[in-house]
């Protein structure tokens, strides 16, 4: 059975700093992408980062050069260091392990960012 579990959610003023971490369980993490996924309120879920099995990494246009995404194969561990937090950061941060035919997400993790 596949899990995926995301921590380090929390509360956090604008500007500050906050690293998630998703650790999966039941499949090969290493050989899979993995990625990070956002939902603000009345919003619908958005990509925020990706990274492959390479490392190679995908950002949406808003986080870049804020976010980072990182992965530790040893720990089937994906990280989301987010720095410079702005109010509009505000979600709910989603895993998600990306593969054919069925990917898989995690519970999610809440974000809230205050001025």
């Amino acid at each position: 059975q596949v899990q995926l579990v995301e921590s380090g959610g929390g509360l956090v003023q604008a500007g500050g700093s906050l690293k998630l971490s998703c650790v999966a369980s039941g499949i090969t993490f290493s050989s899979n992408t993995m990625g990070w996924y956002r939902q603000a309120p009345g919003k619908q879920r958005e990509l925020v980062a990706t990274i492959t099995s390479g490392g190679d990494t995908n950002y949406a246009d808003s986080v870049k050069g804020r976010f980072t995404i990182s992965r530790d194969n040893a720990k089937n561990t994906v990280y989301l260091q987010m720095n410079s937090l702005k109010l509009e950061d505000t979600a709910v941060y989603y895993c998600k392990l990306i593969r054919w035919p069925r990917s898989y997400w995690g519970q999610g993790t809440q974000v809230t960012v205050f001025s």
